[in-house]
């Protein structure tokens, strides 16, 4: 199953102390424009193979309702998304996501 049919199979996302306030303090992303990420179109998302030791991990380019093009770090736990990082995308993500925009 592809990451986009686990996406829709998602019902809610996972907060709690551990997540809530760490990409807000450490990058100035807020957990409400994380999950609008995940809302907007386009939603690019991929499989991070090279980051998944004990659970899949997955990462994703997107933007918010305000168009802050943001690069999300997630796992998905029973049918919960899990933020685990969230930044403003760099440059090149920036350019792959204005090209992928481009061509939908």
């Amino acid at each position: 199953m592809d990451i986009y049919h686990k996406l829709v199979e998602c019902k809610s996302f996972q907060w709690d102390k551990g997540n809530i306030d760490k990409n807000r303090l450490v990058h100035g992303v807020s957990s409400f424009e994380c999950e609008q990420v995940f809302f907007n179109l386009p939603l690019i998302a991929y499989e991070d193979t090279e980051h998944s030791q004990s659970e899949k991990r997955y990462y994703a380019l997107g933007k918010t309702d305000t168009d802050r093009f943001l690069f999300i770090v997630f796992t998905i736990r029973k049918k919960q998304i899990r933020v685990i990082s969230a930044r403003d995308m760099n440059k090149k993500e920036r350019q792959v996501y204005i090209n992928n925009e481009k061509d939908s």
